[in-house]
């Protein structure tokens, strides 16, 4: 892969001198050599066994130069060496986002944020405020409603879900769509169902459900696939606009998407879902040094016959100082529980009549693992239902029967939900889980409808068991699916409590050691990358982050009080708080 020359450019904010200091000794350890950053005075939590902790931490470059105490590390002090006093805080490795969606994020942050909404009628609101300062005919977006979240239940409903009537008298005249949290439905006003002819006639798309109520009108209500007839309608509202326009819209959502990483301690990024296009905007902004953050980017939306032919040339390891790698694929099995498009093993316990949706068929899936293994590129595929986790574990096992390599390091994305006898197998084929822990506490309020109580109790996000059985997990937030905070997610991991102050199977948990090393050591491990990152230790990538306290000791409860103080990447400081 192409080496980077790229070097982010620090901060120099006024608030950082109090923290910057120029110390003017002479070094004194053999070679001579001297830091260009020295982080000291702390409790350095390395992820690295064979030290696990120390007091300071010296960088030069792009590399970590040594770790140590702080009278170990002074030796590295020199004219020129920058120094941040910790003062007692934290000072750990990067976090790794191990499942996201960066493009996403950034145009989230471009939309309208439903995520606060506590009921329908505030979305409504939200909508006719956008709509008032909207032009007739222009499209109303939004992204981040979730029905099961909310302080009351719509009225009317239709399987949880509200209808576009209260929507559609605020916005007769813009059509609206409005993705839900998890992504995998869509909220449609009666302008954009009729922009994309959906009426009580349209069949449903393959993996997708046009909800109707009693009467046979379409809710607005669009699951999984059938998103796209209206997606497809606002894309060619958008056809006027110049390349220059697009590329400058892209950079834009980089750029937000870059700051909302980096304010949160997230230095590297598996973007789960780009495509080659996509890949060839990243390959720009790296050369030119624009890339805020490090991708680990997983080709999506591809056929078969174009990775075939294309996967070769697109594949891009990472060296040195790199910012985008490229070497796994997104597929995608089944959609989420919460929008009943899980695929199950037994029906939904709240829609007997639905196992969910399968959206991308098991032969096709089966044919980019053997794409793939051609390739050497690793297989990311989305599974969150029990009967999807199995389904993707026996396409992986049937194709690693033609394979002599025993570090393939393929994964199932979400794992979330899966029959107990699947843990073994996850561990015997090196299976990588790559689960996402605030979706765990985020979901556990109905769960139980869902899949009911003894399914819930035996499947629902097993990490200890996983854990047990020697299985990686790699840990996330699926962001725009969920904010792009850490903490929160390790929060989850370790306590499993949810928003009302219950424990859910707090027998899973992970130990806090567990959760650090998942969010660190293990997305580097299933990104190829553990030599380069996910611990502070003396060669790798410095690549790290100032937390405000120290998550391995305060008070479980204290945990999410914790704050991103100082992020460093690639030797720079890039965002202080």
């Amino acid at each position: 892969m192409r080496r980077s020359s790229r070097r982010p450019t620090p901060l120099h904010l006024p608030a950082l001198v109090l923290l910057l200091t120029v110390a003017g000794c002479t070094p004194t350890q053999p070679g001579g050599e001297i830091a260009t950053l020295v982080l000291r005075g702390g409790v350095v939590a390395t992820v690295d066994d064979t030290r696990p902790s120390a007091e300071a931490v010296a960088v030069q470059g792009d590399r970590i130069l040594a770790v140590g105490t702080d009278d170990e590390i002074e030796a590295f002090v020199g004219n020129g060496t920058q120094v941040v006093e910790l003062d007692g805080r934290l000072l750990m490795p990067g976090f790794i986002e191990g499942h996201g969606h960066f493009l996403s994020l950034g145009d989230a942050k471009s939309i309208l944020d439903l995520n606060g909404a506590e009921s329908w009628e505030q979305i409504v609101e939200q909508v006719k405020q956008a709509v008032a300062e909207a032009q007739p005919g222009e499209w109303i977006r939004g992204r981040g409603w979730h029905q099961e979240k909310w302080a009351l239940p719509p009225k009317p409903a239709v399987q949880g879900n509200p209808v576009h009537d209260t929507l559609s008298e605020v916005s007769p005249d813009n059509p609206v769509l409005l993705g839900h949290a998890s992504g995998h439905a869509a909220f449609a006003n009666a302008a954009a169902m009729a922009a994309a002819g959906i009426d009580a006639s349209t069949p449903d798309p393959p993996g997708g459900e046009i909800v109707h109520s009693a009467d046979g009108r379409p809710t607005g209500l669009l699951r999984e696939t059938a998103q796209r007839l209206v997606a497809r309608v606002l894309q060619d509202s958008r056809s006027d606009m110049t390349p220059e326009e697009r590329e400058n819209e892209l950079r834009r959502h980089v750029e937000l998407a870059g700051e909302e990483a980096l304010r949160h301690g997230v230095t590297s990024f598996h973007d789960a879902g780009v495509s080659f296009s996509t890949i060839d905007f990243y390959r720009r902004l790296e050369d030119e040094g624009a890339l805020p953050v490090r991708l680990y980017a997983m080709v999506r939306g591809e056929t078969n016959a174009t990775m075939a032919a294309k996967l070769a040339q697109y594949r891009a390891v990472a060296e040195g100082n790199d910012f985008l790698t490229v070497r796994s694929i997104k597929r995608q099995i089944d959609g989420a529980l919460g929008a009943h498009g899980a695929w199950l093993l037994d029906p939904y316990e709240d829609l007997p009549s639905s196992t969910g949706l399968v959206l991308e068929p098991v032969e096709d899936i089966e044919e980019t693992a053997r794409i793939a293994l051609e390739n050497g590129f690793q297989v990311n595929t989305h599974a969150i239902g029990d009967r999807a986790n199995r389904e993707v574990l026996d396409i992986y096992e049937r194709t690693f029967l033609s394979s002599e390599d025993t570090d393939l390091r393929w994964r199932i994305e979400h794992a979330q939900h899966m029959h107990p006898s699947e843990v073994p197998r996850f561990a015997s084929l090196g299976v990588i889980a790559s689960m996402q822990g605030i979706h765990c506490t985020s979901d556990a309020p109905w769960v139980y409808a869902r899949l009911g109580s003894e399914r819930a109790e035996t499947g629902a996000y097993l990490w200890r068991d996983l854990l047990d059985a020697g299985v990686i997990i790699n840990n996330g937030t699926d962001v725009p699916v969920e904010p792009i905070d850490p903490i929160p997610s390790f929060y989850a991991s370790v306590s499993r409590v949810t928003k009302d102050g219950s424990v859910f199977f707090g027998r899973q948990s992970m130990t806090r050691e567990e959760a650090l090393y998942s969010y660190t050591m293990s997305n580097a491990y299933a990104a190829f990358e553990e030599d380069l990152k996910g611990s502070i230790t003396p060669g790798k990538l410095a690549d790290m982050v100032v937390l405000s306290q120290d998550i391995l000791t305060v008070d479980e409860a204290d945990i999410p009080n914790t704050r991103v103080d100082l992020t460093v990447l690639g030797g720079n400081v890039v965002y202080e708080r």
